[in-house]
């Protein structure tokens, strides 16, 4: 195969292992996180495409326990830091103690670390602290560095930021601008269990019993794969149907459907189909795949496009969200793989009939 060509014989193996250690790290996660599998799946897809995420959900939904128990089967550092009102920078970047010799002979500022200095950072209630504080977290996420008493510290390699936001609770928050967003790579929905799912949690709940995790892999082992992914061929045609996908969400564009201009306040930038493409090539490497596929781009169109597309008041007042314009933009987009079906009815009349466009 072409594609299998441009990988050394061990990069190829590597990938071939891969695939056996997701299924095994689904199967860990599984003895902790009942359902979530989408979630999860997102989550792992994030890291080892080099991304953070921001998750949106009710509290209670597991979302702390994911995340520090995709560190543990990870093997990586994990911390977590409770976003308040009154939380500053140092808080989480750390700061400089003046300390003192033996013997008192001199003093000297010395950095001790924050939270921030993890391979894995929960950023809980992320939008409950001032922007200064949010603003120092940015620094750190895009610049992989802190910057403390005008020094630079590097962060540790890997570096992945989880933010929550709670979308019940509005009052006393601090809501993220469009462009501190734009830095999360996905945004994903955490949606209450079902009824089979809620009986299993209650189940393993309730009982002294709290399952152990298996170590599956080393932080050496995971640098390595972030770097395979770059190396996951993509077929021109996959991104003219990522760029595509992006450029007709902006209203102003030539081709831009009818309901994008009516709906859409402000679409995509580039950071988006960069993001697709990049979260498309870890989710092809961990399904054991040297290239990626039309499909690994529509499966996450929802998570890297929601927050970055931004609707407009004819959308608020008729109550229809990002993830609604998402789903009509998928069916009436041309793919490599997927011939458009005319629809008899639009997608807005099913949507109000009783269909729903929200998609995880």
């Amino acid at each position: 195969m072409e594609e299998e060509k441009s990988l050394a014989e061990n990069e190829v193996a590597a990938i071939e292992r891969l695939k056996n250690t997701y299924e095994k790290m689904r199967t860990e996660l599984s003895k902790r996180i009942v359902g979530q599998e989408t979630v999860l799946d997102q989550l792992i897809i994030a890291l080892f495409a080099g991304g953070h995420c921001l998750l949106m959900g009710v509290p209670g939904l597991a979302k702390t326990l994911m995340v520090r128990s995709i560190a543990e089967i990870m093997n990586l550092s994990y911390n977590r830091v409770q976003f308040t009102p009154d939380l500053m920078p140092s808080d989480i970047t750390g700061t400089e103690v003046l300390t003192e010799e033996r013997g008192g002979k001199s003093r000297f500022f010395k950095f001790l670390p924050g939270p921030i200095f993890a391979n894995i950072v929960l950023a809980d209630e992320i939008n409950r602290t001032p922007p200064k504080t949010q603003a120092a977290l940015m620094e750190a996420m895009e610049e992989r560095q802190v910057t403390v008493g005008g020094k630079r510290y590097k962060l540790d390699h890997p570096f992945f930021v989880l933010a929550t936001q709670n979308p019940i609770e509005q009052e006393g928050t601090y809501p993220l601008p469009a462009a501190q967003l734009d830095r999360f790579m996905f945004m994903v929905y955490v949606d209450y269990p079902d009824k089979k799912e809620e009986y299993e949690i209650l189940r393993l709940t309730t009982t002294r019993y709290i399952a152990k995790l298996e170590p599956l892999l080393t932080k050496e082992e995971i640098i390595s794969l972030m770097n395979l992914v770059l190396k996951v061929r993509v077929p021109d045609e996959v991104n003219r149907y990522a760029v595509a996908l992006a450029r007709l969400t902006r209203p102003k564009e030539l081709d831009a459907p009818e309901f994008v201009k009516e709906y859409v306040a402000w679409g995509v930038g580039p950071r988006a189909p960069q993001a697709l493409i990049l979260g498309s090539k870890a989710r092809a490497m961990l399904n054991g795949r040297y290239e990626i596929t039309a499909e690994d781009v529509r499966s996450l169109v929802h998570p890297v496009f929601r927050h970055r597309l931004i609707t407009n008041f004819h959308a608020d007042a008729e109550g229809i969200s990002s993830d609604h314009i998402i789903a009509q933009l998928i069916n009436t987009t041309p793919a490599p793989d997927k011939p458009i079906q005319q629809k008899k009815r639009s997608f807005f009349a099913r949507l109000f009939s009783g269909g729903n466009g929200k998609q995880n």
